[in-house]
């Protein structure tokens, strides 16, 4: 089974299982952003989570976030930010776009100049996260020692777990962090339909988000460069993967233009995926699929609505009250 096929079947049998935000293929990376890549995440909801869901469906800037725009008084956004101009003007026009800020046209008109509020105040919406380290054959482990010691020694997620077909050996777990939970996946069934089942091998160990990390960068021989992060700055990665998260998802991938794509069915398995007939498996069309493949046939697109489906079957909302709300107004305005 590939790893791809693997992360998708994983993500929908806990999303389907827990509650919160499941995405996938997200920075885990503090000092070097993209240094480290979590493979799925679960973002456990907090006391607001519904005040978050009512606000946008998409992921909020972190620089609007951090800005001083509030809910009270329109500021001239200029005098909001403490960071790069550019980030500022960026972050104040997806925050507009998305309807976490809204303009003050009244204050705007008459100085010329850009007023905002924020239609909101941000909620404290998650709790703990939880990174999965995807890893079907472990007689294929790639660099997953180190993967799993850079997560361990950062602490940017309350736990880590490691998540794999293959039987789990005292070998394999000795050459593992003991704070890395391990969870072998079995399947039930060899067809799209198939369900999985999560047998707890070890229960992950709660780590020290709230304390300074370790974050390795680059090896060499004899030593290592490593950089200390403090929890301030853990805090900060943590929220933008959080909001990274609620606005992705974990269904990122596409349905191809082909008769061999046969979506499964979403009440079998939890979600709608891309199962190929001719190749008896699901698959990547973005790397697997196309006219280069033997069993490509060629056929309309697609009309399966991922969106739709999330909305449906998650808490996420692909239209939140807020978001209506604020377009049902801006008739007042022109």
């Amino acid at each position: 089974m590939s790893e791809f096929a693997f992360e998708l079947e994983l993500c929908a049998h806990l999303e389907s299982r827990r509650e919160g935000i499941v995405a996938r293929q997200l920075g885990g990376s503090v000092a070097d952003p993209g240094g480290r890549i979590l493979d799925v995440l679960c973002v456990e909801p907090g006391p607001e989570f519904d005040d978050r869901v009512a606000i946008t469906s998409e992921s909020i800037p972190d620089a609007a976030i951090e800005s001083a725009v509030g809910t009270g008084r329109a500021r001239y956004w200029k005098d909001a930010f403490d960071c790069h101009p550019e980030r500022a003007r960026s972050a104040l026009e997806r925050a507009l776009e998305i309807s976490f800020f809204e303009r003050d046209h009244a204050a705007s008109t008459t100085s010329g100049r850009d007023y905002v509020r924020q239609v909101a105040r941000y909620p404290d919406w998650y709790r703990r996260i939880v990174g999965i380290e995807n890893k079907p054959d472990l007689g294929r482990p790639g660099d997953l020692e180190a993967q799993l010691w850079t997560d361990v020694s950062l602490a940017l997620v309350d736990e880590v777990v490691l998540a794999t077909e293959s039987y789990v050996t005292r070998a394999h777990l000795h050459r593992i962090p003991e704070e890395v939970g391990v969870w072998r996946v079995h399947r039930d069934g060899s067809d799209a339909g198939r369900s999985l089942e999560i047998e707890v091998i070890r229960e992950p160990t709660p780590l020290s988000v709230d304390e300074p990390g370790i974050e390795p960068l680059e090896s060499h021989p004899g030593r290592t460069e490593i950089e200390v992060v403090s929890p301030a700055a853990k805090a900060r990665t943590r929220r933008r993967i959080a909001e990274r998260a609620y606005g992705k998802g974990w269904r990122t991938y596409r349905f191809p233009a082909c008769m061999a794509c046969e979506p499964t069915d979403p009440d079998a398995v939890g979600a709608t995926l891309p199962y190929c007939e001719w190749a008896g498996r699901v698959v990547d069309p973005g790397s697997e699929c196309g006219p280069s493949c033997p069993g490509y046939d060629s056929a309309a697109t697609s009309d399966v609505d991922l969106e739709a489906e999330r909305d449906q079957r998650t808490p996420w909302r692909a239209d939140p009250e807020g978001k209506r709300r604020r377009q049902s107004g801006l008739d007042q305005f022109e």
